[in-house]
């Protein structure tokens, strides 16, 4: 039975950085009852904390942060680069140890965004990119949707089984 990583606030954890989550019910729910989910939240395993300050990536520039060319941060500069690499990292070794193919992450999120994260400048503007996790994963052969494309992940998770994996 293939597993899917699924971002833990999309399963209502409590762990989005102002403390809410973001329950996702539906295919979700029945992939649970079957044993498929694997819950994380990226940002808490990279060791950050709820609350937390919200955090963007510099210039939305997922590629740059894994290549040690861009950054994380706070609105006060405070740099955070390092738990959310820690996160991806540790996103990709659980998709391993469970020979993970499939995720569902939460869109917009500066860790887990799959086509939209914010414009790295506060504004509140979303531009077209990737969280750091969601680069990480793709850019390791897993296919990441978001919380809005659950069927395209149905229809994923069938052709994966069809294959047998």
């Amino acid at each position: 039975m293939e597993r899917i990583l699924v971002s833990a606030c999309l399963l209502g954890e409590k762990v989005r950085y102002d403390g809410s989550d973001c329950a996702t019910h539906g295919l979700l729910d029945t992939w649970a009852r079957q044993g498929r989910i694997v819950s994380m939240c990226p940002e808490m395993a990279g060791g950050l904390c709820v609350p937390r300050e919200p955090a963007e990536i510099e210039d939305g520039d997922s590629t740059a942060v894994l290549r040690g060319m861009g950054r994380v941060q706070r609105r006060d500069g405070t740099d955070v680069t390092g738990p959310f690499m820690d996160g991806a990292e540790r996103a990709l070794a659980r998709c391993w140890e469970h020979k993970i193919k499939i995720a569902i992450l939460k869109e917009g999120s500066p860790s887990c965004g799959s086509s939209l994260v914010n414009d790295g400048k506060f504004t509140g503007k979303k531009i077209g990119g990737q969280g750091v996790t969601t680069a990480l994963l793709t850019g390791h052969g897993i296919s990441v949707f978001n919380e809005t494309q659950l069927d395209e992940a149905a229809r994923r998770l069938a052709e994966l089984e069809a294959r047998g994996g």
